[in-house]
């Protein structure tokens, strides 16, 4: 089977490679012609663990493909995924403009039946938008699959390989059939296809991501109080996470969520409700509350040492919204970083991918540090933001000896309490009484 797949993001890169090394032969198309310079010569420009060497085995074998020229891959392929992004506008809809392109391009250059396959996040009715869209430019045989991606960033390639399930939302009998047949050598071993209408489909999405974030905000507010009332949210986390009914992933307190999909998704869904006059009132307060947990790391600095903070300086472990990626979107170490520089403070930080991204962000208003420890150096805290695990297990002595202040705000509870306070650090977690 041909497969042209339109975006080389985080989405469309990981699509295109898993699918070639299935077997297809995909055709990976962007218009920035760094990004496909770089693919061509085999260097994945995003971090992404294990991606790359699927990439240039399928590449050496033939199998996936990178160019900026479409229209001759689409012209030959039998399903067409569609994986651009759709960033969030200021009043939280989706913006769909690069879709809207893509669709066009897709309707001028079929030339047989073609399934194209929707792997963006985008708001309900875009299936019909887009089938509109490319029956005004052809009358080939063709329909538009709701296939919404469920890719964690830093697991986006066991994610797809090993899904939970997969969501198909599709308009003919006949492109079902295609959908069943393309992933079938991903569901053997039980995992269901989910087949339904499009406008399910891609509610499906908004309706997950959504879920996950009510957790972690559900969790964040608890830990708030937790501290006021001097319990300890580790605890109560185990407690209520042992409830199968529950159960314990995404019920860990810490500085709020962040990256491309959580933050934008639940405020495209809290939107698409106004648009047919409903509140989503849950929605909205994940949202709100998100964004006070962001601030609350830096609110724990500015009660410990006061309102001006020139003079001070501050190691920061941790830039990317979490582990295993560079990806910076949303971060609350953005936030944390703002609210101590308008406060006066310096602040040198280090992570163990997201340092070129940092810089095209930030520039020179922190200090990099070559490393973990190096960033410590003369520092009167340490903030840890992101729970990457060499942060989880570091020479605490070594610690204590180089910070000026023998001081850590942990911001993910990665440390416990008591063993700090016996390597002689001061700590204050989120929520840990």
């Amino acid at each position: 089977m041909v497969i042209s797949v339109i975006g080389t993001g985080y989405v469309g890169l990981v699509v295109g490679t898993c699918m070639a090394d299935l077997g297809y032969e995909v055709t990976c198309i962007d218009k920035d012609p760094a990004k496909i310079d770089s693919l061509l010569q085999g260097r994945v420009p995003i971090y992404e663990p294990g991606l790359e060497p699927i990439l240039r085995r399928n590449v050496r074998e033939g199998r996936l493909r990178f160019t900026m020229d479409g229209a001759p891959a689409m012209a030959r392929s039998k399903v067409i995924y569609i994986a651009v992004g759709t960033p969030g506008l200021e009043d939280g809809h989706a913006d769909l403009s690069g879709v809207r392109a893509v669709a066009a391009r897709i309707g001028e250059a079929m030339q047989g039946p073609t399934v194209v396959v929707i792997k963006s996040t985008v708001p309900v009715g875009t299936a019909d938008l887009v089938r509109g869209i490319i029956a005004e430019r052809t009358d080939q045989p063709f329909d538009v699959i709701s296939n919404p991606e469920f890719l964690k960033e830093g697991a986006a390639v066991k994610d797809f390989t090993h899904p939970d399930r997969i969501v198909v939302g599709f308009g003919q009998e006949w492109a079902r059939d295609i959908m069943a047949e393309l992933y079938e050598p991903l569901v053997r071993t039980g995992r269901p296809i989910l087949f339904m209408d499009n406008r399910s489909a891609e509610l499906t999405k908004y309706a997950s991501n959504a879920m996950l974030a009510t957790k972690i905000s559900f969790m964040n507010e608890l830990a708030r109080l937790c501290e006021a009332v001097g319990a300890d949210i580790e605890a109560v986390r185990k407690g209520t996470g042992s409830d199968t009914r529950i159960g314990p992933r995404f019920l860990f307190a810490g500085v709020g969520y962040g990256g491309s999909c959580f933050p934008k998704d639940v405020r495209a869904l809290v939107q698409t409700a106004r648009s047919y006059g409903l509140d989503m009132k849950i929605a909205d307060a994940v949202e709100r509350v998100n964004e006070e947990q962001k601030e609350l790391l830096a609110s724990k600095v500015l009660r410990t040492f006061g309102d001006d903070l020139h003079g001070r300086r501050f190691a920061m472990w941790g830039l990317s919204f979490k582990p295993q990626t560079d990806d910076m979107r949303d971060a609350p170490s953005l936030a944390i970083i703002d609210i101590l520089l308008r406060h006066g403070a310096t602040i040198v930080a280090y992570d163990p991918e997201a340092m070129d991204v940092a810089r095209s962000l930030l520039g020179d208003r922190i200090t990099y540090a070559p490393s973990a420890m190096e960033a410590l150096d003369g520092a009167d805290a340490l903030l840890l933001v992101t729970e990457w695990n060499e942060f989880k297990h570091p020479d605490f002595d070594e610690m204590r000896r180089r910070l000026a202040r023998p001081l850590v705000f942990d911001g993910r509870n990665v440390y416990d309490p008591e063993r700090m306070r016996q390597a002689g650090l001061e700590y204050a977690g989120i929520g840990r009484g």
